[in-house]
């Protein structure tokens, strides 16, 4: 994470209300935009590629999370801010929808704060390569739903905090 970065501000509507540097937003609390991605596929049944973040991340390190999420750069769209980044953590380039936002708040103990009005995003797989990032991944998985939502109440403590309610947008959203 660089020093100059930033992040977009927003209200409770997901209003714009300013920039800050990325480590300035997370250590002071500040509400900003986000976005969590989720590539799914079906095998037979559907899928979720979930990735384990990085050792090196400034939090959540070595936790697993949904496929890819960040922050857009003031002036981007979500879906062309997560196609950017799914393309640098994932090597991947795949279509993306969204399917609306939520805010959620985290605490960290390193005594950084997550407080973020996350868009969720979804994208089918076909034929598309993973070539995984080593700084930002350190390893991928697919996993059912129905599994993957076990997991989340059997061991919370292994997966994000924001990916539970991210999850929920996707599974409420999915019509077979």
């Amino acid at each position: 994470m660089t020093a100059t970065e930033l992040v977009i501000l927003v209200d409770e509507n997901d209003q714009e209300t300013g920039t800050a540097e990325k480590l300035l937003a997370h250590r002071d609390n500040l509400r900003h935009r986000a976005f969590s991605v989720f590539i799914l596929r079906k095998n037979p049944e559907i899928e979720v590629l979930l990735q384990q973040r990085a050792a090196s991340k400034y939090h959540s390190a070595n936790l697993w999370t949904n496929t890819c999420c960040s922050h857009p750069r003031p002036g981007e769209e979500i879906i062309a801010a997560a196609a950017r980044r799914l393309k640098e953590e994932m090597g991947m380039t795949v279509p993306l929808s969204s399917l609306g936002f939520f805010h959620y708040i985290a605490h960290f103990e390193n005594g950084l704060v997550e407080n973020e009005i996350d868009h969720v995003l979804i994208g089918w797989m076909k034929d598309e390569k993973i070539l995984v990032n080593p700084i930002e991944v350190q390893a991928v998985r697919w996993i059912g739903l129905d599994e993957l939502q076990n997991e989340l109440k059997k061991f919370p403590e292994k997966f994000t905090p924001w990916l539970a309610e991210a999850l929920r947008k996707v599974t409420n959203n999915l019509f077979f």
